[in-house]
């Protein structure tokens, strides 16, 4: 049946032709989707036309108008008719007729009507006064009677919106917050409601009328598709139901995948959650484009004039290597040139998490359209950087949701696209897989203070459940995944060991915790032989209380916590071994011993700095065995104090971040006298270019002397350029070793990194009185983990009572 044939059956018959021809409209085949919508929207305006003409013929100033939903022409099977009768004024209880005759045949087919009665006056008065008039009135469209008169209120309207915008848009927002808090995610619900839930279709028309105001608008790309797809399932769920819902409950799901011709109703509700999602992205930018504009528009005359009429500066600062914040949000520096810079969308996504700011929509982009992919196994930045993204906190979500927006997290990791957007039908679950996981990288990046490989946590967080999109259990299949994407990453082949037990034994705690008898030794032995070693069960403990934190209020309890944390206790006794002593290093290298040899004829420091490169893989340094990030710094000078807190406070002057660091006294040749200590480190600039070597070793030399007061210079530089406060990070945590050495009290340190901290450290051990046998400094991701082995001035180890309180100590001073 074609379009006209409809039309003619309505014109026929009248409100009963009209009804038999959207009867067969709605329950023919051939036609669903947009045309269907348009179709239903041609056939209520014929209809509805001939009412008024039969009913109104001889008024003047009158005219239908169709608004909202029915004014954009997307009639749902069970949609509302909106409707306006708009009249002059001239003839009051002649319309009041009219309308009596218009709306009871609607009411008569049992169709949901939504009317009034206004002049345009009373229609503009009413929109002023209520924002969900305003915003009908945005899609008014002209059905019958006076043209003019229909024109003359959408002139009108439009101006009123476009006039008020700088205050209506906020109060729009705060009426989509509100709506959100109520209903929740689409993205995210088992049950959604389709329209009121945020991502649903009033969020898509929200972003209609902020486009009308010419104050901003949205991203379109995808948008027009996404309200597509809500609409046919929302045609779909009323023809199933035959009921009036925006309510996607569970049992009507397979009954509405079958109308669509899906396979079941888990593709169903992906397809409902990609929706929802561009749609969120969209209103997440576009908002935060209105109040970009807002603000420059307050602050624009205030500027000008304190500037005499002159073009305000534009005011960048940097973040990291081709990044910098402009405006509240994180944009490519002028220089940055993505098609030469693999990296850089990782760098550019750590550095807007670290900063607690946006990542801009246009710098999202341009990297999606020009950045090379990552070689494989990654750089070793590459992998630094994924990991101060996932132990940014809360600002994570964000950032991650923009980079998958614009396809780069399926770029970066292939194995995503079976776990985005999939949803998990079990009730103690509140995310779809994809969302738990980095749900769980949050959680996790507030234990990472627990844990001596925060990065092989915060890494397990992201993968643990990467199974859960192929068939079997999730966890046997995660565990494959999880070997090759950590190699391709780049981790060593330890670590990606560690990495799979993880991913294959994530649940291994809890379920043996709440289900076996812990007074068994069988049960406590085979958790052990499953987890392997010490380090792997602190790193298992905190992922399995990040996971279950992650998944939803019903899944930890203090009572499941005490039932992990008495099972990790009795694990960790059968995995005890004996004493641990310093690590051992490695015989001097000939630069090494040249380079103390020199120091001890000058009497001062000497230096070498060399930049790395990563080898194409060999025999002896396969692929997934990459170099260290950074470049090679060794220091040799004299033994003497202060030489940790002077070469750190140095780097940190040259804004100098370090990865990696060995400090320890160098055995000098036979026939050298003296007593060297040996610094090697790894570092990298935070951005720009590495310092010369000679200008190192100027200031170096002046900080052992004491002429340059390294913290007096980094404390001006933090005045004058203060850090933005972005993520809050988990306090540090300095606690003593006891029994891990026989030969020095080991002092460990896990803080957040940032600059001068490695200073802060050694000018707290040198004013506590230890002397420093050797240090042995990591930075993984923003998380500093570094060791200590310290001894009394006669070279043994502390008592206890001492190491305690220089441990307090410490610990008081990097809170301060």
């Amino acid at each position: 049946m074609t379009s006209t044939d409809v039309r003619k059956d309505a014109d026929d018959s009248g409100p009963s032709g009209y009804a038999a021809a959207r009867l067969r409209l709605l329950t023919e085949g051939a036609r669903s989707g947009p045309p269907r919508r348009a179709a239903l929207a041609e056939l209520t305006d014929d209809w509805l036309s001939g009412l008024f003409s039969a009913a109104g013929e001889e008024l003047r100033g009158v005219s239908l108008i169709a608004v909202g939903g029915y004014g954009r022409g997307e009639l749902s099977p069970r949609s509302d008719l909106d409707l306006l009768l708009l009249h002059d004024g001239s003839d009051s209880d002649a319309v009041a007729a009219l309308a009596d005759r218009m709306w009871y045949p609607v009411w008569d087919l049992g169709l949901a009507l939504d009317h009034s009665v206004r002049t345009p006056a009373e229609a503009r008065k009413t929109a002023g006064e209520d924002l969900k008039v305003q915003l009908g009135l945005l899609d008014a469209r002209h059905l019958a009677g006076d043209l003019g008169l229909t024109a003359g209120l959408r002139t009108a309207v439009l101006a009123d919106w476009r006039n008020q915008a700088p205050k209506r848009l906020p109060e729009l927002q705060e009426l989509c917050a509100e709506r959100a808090e109520r209903q929740g995610e689409l993205q995210y619900l088992l049950e959604p409601d389709l329209k009121e839930a945020r991502g649903g279709l009033r969020d898509a028309t929200a972003l209609r009328a902020v486009a009308a105001s010419w104050l901003a608008d949205a991203p379109r790309e995808g948008l027009d598709d996404a309200r597509r797809r809500l609409l046919d399932v929302r045609d779909a769920l009323h023809l199933t139901t035959g009921r009036a819902t925006d309510r996607l409950a569970l049992q009507e799901q397979d009954q509405v995948a079958a109308e669509l011709g899906l396979l079941d109703a888990d593709t169903l509700l992906r397809q409902v959650y990609e929706a929802a999602r561009v749609i969120s992205y969209a209103s997440d930018v576009t908002w935060r484009e209105v109040g970009r504009v807002l603000r420059s528009r307050a602050v624009r005359p205030r500027l000008r004039a304190m500037l005499g009429g002159g073009k305000p500066v534009v005011d960048r600062s940097p973040l990291a290597e081709g990044v910098v914040e402009q405006d509240g949000e994180v944009v490519l520096a002028r220089a940055a040139r993505p098609e030469r810079d693999p990296v850089l969308p990782l760098r550019a996504a750590a550095a807007a998490a670290q900063a607690g700011l946006p990542l801009s929509l246009h710098a999202v982009r341009r990297m999606a359209g020009a950045a090379r992919p990552l070689p494989s196994p990654w750089p070793a930045e590459a992998r630094e950087q994924l990991v101060t993204l996932l132990g940014s906190g809360q600002p994570t979500i964000d950032v991650w949701e923009a980079l998958e927006a614009e396809g780069l997290i399926t770029r970066l990791l292939p194995d995503w696209e079976r776990v985005r957007c999939r949803p998990q039908r079990n009730a103690v679950h509140v995310w779809t897989v994809d969302r738990h996981l980095i749900e769980t990288a949050v959680r996790a990046s507030e234990f990472t203070r627990r844990v001596s490989r925060p990065d092989l946590l915060l890494v397990a967080a992201l993968l643990h459940d990467i199974g859960k999109g192929w068939p079997g259990d999730h966890s046997v299949a995660g565990e494959i995944i999880a070997k090759d994407v950590a190699a391709r990453i780049g981790f060593d082949r330890t670590d990606v060991t560690v990495l799979a037990t993880l991913v294959r034994h994530h649940l291994l705690l809890i379920d043996t915790a709440t289900r076996r008898d812990l007074e068994d030794p069988a049960t406590v032995r085979s958790v052990a032989e499953a987890v392997g070693s010490q380090s792997t069960l602190e790193l298992l403990h905190a992922l399995t209380e990040a996971d279950a934190l992650a998944t939803g209020p019903a899944a930890w309890s203090s009572w499941r916590g005490s039932l992990v944390a008495d099972l990790v206790k009795r694990v960790h006794a059968v995995l005890s071994g004996d004493l641990e002593d310093e690590p051992e290093s490695a015989a001097p290298t000939a630069e090494q011993e040249r380079l103390a040899i020199e120091s001890v004829a000058t009497g001062g420091p000497v230096l070498a700095l060399r930049a790395q490169t990563e080898p194409p893989p060999t025999e002896e340094q396969p692929a997934g065995d990459p170099e260290p990030l950074g470049v090679e710094l060794l220091i040799a000078v004299p033994d003497q104090a202060g030489v940790l807190p002077a070469v750190a406070g140095v780097l940190a002057m040259h804004r100098l971040t370090v990865r990696t660091a060995e400090l320890r006294a160098l055995d000098l040749p036979d026939g050298v006298e003296g007593s060297v200590l040996l610094l090697n480190w790894r570092v990298a600039a935070e951005y720009g270019s590495l310092p010369q070597a000679a200008r190192l070793r100027a200031d170096l030399v002046r900080a052992l002397d004491g002429s340059l007061d390294i913290t007096a210079r980094l404390a001006e530089r933090d005045a004058a350029y203060p850090r933005r406060r972005g993520v809050v990070a988990p306090p540090p945590r300095v606690t003593v070793h006891p029994t891990a050495s026989r030969l020095a009290t080991v002092i460990e340190v896990r803080a957040q990194d940032v600059p001068g901290l490695l200073h802060r450290i050694g000018h707290a051990l040198e004013e506590a009185g230890v002397r420093m046998r050797s240090a042995h400094v990591s930075t993984l991701g923003a998380n500093a983990v570094d060791a200590f082995y310290v001894t009394g001035p006669e070279g043994a180890p502390l008592p206890s009572e001492e190491a305690a309180s220089v441990a307090r100590k410490l610990e008081e001073t990097l809170r301060g």
